[in-house]
C-alpha cells in the first residue's frame, strides 16, 4: 500500500513538472518579446538577444503606434472580426439547422460542398479570389473583405453546427411544431440557446483567425485605409532592414486585444471548447 502511495505521488510530481516546463516554453517567448519591445534596433543587434535593455525605451510604443496608424488598423480590425463572427455565428447555424432538421434531397449535395471547402487551403484560391473581387468591383472595399472573410470561415462552422444540432432530439423540433411555432421561432427560441456551447467554440476560432488574418487582406486591399493590424506589424519589417525594436512593439500592440480577449472570456472559452465538442 505504501508502495502505491508513493508512486501515485512521484507520479503526480512528474505530471506537475511536465506541466509547468510546457508553460515556461509557452510564456517565455511573450517574455522575451515584451523585454525586447523596449530595446532600440541598435542594442538589440549589438547586445545580448536574452539581456535586459540597458535603457527602457517606452517611445518605440508611439513611434509604432504613430507610423502604423494603428489607431486606423485597430478599428478595422475591430470591424472586421466583430462582422464576420457575428454573420458567420447567423449563417452557419441556420444553415445546420436546415441540414439537420429539415433535410431534402439536394442536402447531401450542400452539405458536402461545405465539407470540402473545409479541404480547400487559402493559397490554393487566392488568384481566383482576387480575380474575382475585381470583376465584381469590390476590390479595395471593406465589403470585398468581408466576403470572403464570411466564405471562408463557414464551412467549418457549419460542419460544427450541423453535427452539433443533429444531436437535439427531433422530439424537441416537433413538439414545438406542433404547438404552432415556426421554424425561424424555433431556431431562435429553443436550437440556437441549446447550442451555445459549440457556438461559443466557433466564436473563438473565428475571432482569433480573422484578428490575425494578413494574406487576404494584404492581396484584396491596396488602401490603408482599410488594412487591418497584421499589416501594420509587418510594415516594420522590409527586404533590407527590419526596425526589430519597433516591429516588437508592434507586435506586443497586435497581441494585446487577444490577451485581453482570453483573460476577460477565459471561462467562457473552456466551457465552449469543452462543451462545444462535436457529439455522436
Amino acid at each position: 500500500m505504501a508502495d502505491i502511495k508513493k508512486l501515485n505521488m512521484t507520479a503526480f510530481y512528474l505530471i506537475h513538472l511536465i506541466v509547468i516546463i510546457f508553460a515556461i516554453l509557452a510564456v517565455y517567448p511573450i517574455f522575451w518579446l515584451i523585454v525586447n519591445s523596449f530595446k532600440t534596433t541598435q542594442e538589440y543587434m549589438l547586445a545580448s538577444k536574452l539581456a535586459f535593455p540597458t535603457r527602457w525605451f517606452y517611445q518605440n510604443y508611439i513611434i509604432a503606434w504613430r507610423d502604423a496608424n494603428f489607431t486606423v488598423l485597430t478599428l478595422n480590425s475591430v470591424f472586421y472580426t466583430s462582422v464576420t463572427v457575428i454573420s458567420i455565428i447567423f449563417l452557419s447555424f441556420m444553415t445546420g439547422f436546415a441540414f439537420s432538421k429539415l433535410p431534402t434531397r439536394i442536402t447531401p449535395v450542400l452539405h458536402g460542398s461545405f465539407i470540402i471547402g473545409i479541404l480547400i487551403t487559402l493559397q490554393c484560391i487566392m488568384v481566383p479570389l482576387f480575380l474575382l473581387i475585381r470583376a465584381v468591383s469590390l476590390y479595395n472595399s471593406r465589403l470585398g473583405v468581408l466576403i470572403p472573410y464570411i466564405g471562408i470561415g463557414l464551412p467549418m462552422a457549419v460542419y460544427l453546427a450541423t453535427e452539433y444540432i443533429k444531436s437535439i432530439p427531433d422530439e424537441v423540433v416537433e413538439s414545438a411544431r406542433i404547438d404552432g411555432a415556426k421554424y425561424l421561432s424555433i431556431f431562435a427560441r429553443i436550437i440556437l440557446p441549446m447550442a451555445a456551447p459549440v457556438a461559443t467554440t466557433v466564436a473563438i476560432l473565428t475571432t482569433t483567425g480573422t484578428w490575425n488574418e494578413f494574406m487576404i487582406i494584404n492581396v484584396l486591399v491596396s488602401s490603408d485605409r482599410y488594412k487591418s493590424l497584421p499589416y501594420g506589424i509587418q510594415s516594420f519589417s522590409g527586404s533590407l532592414a527590419t526596425d526589430y525594436g519597433k516591429q516588437f512593439a508592434a507586435l506586443v500592440i497586435g497581441m494585446t486585444p487577444m490577451v485581453i480577449f482570453y483573460l476577460v472570456f477565459r471561462k467562457q472559452i473552456t466551457r465552449g471548447v469543452s462543451a462545444g465538442a462535436v457529439k455522436g
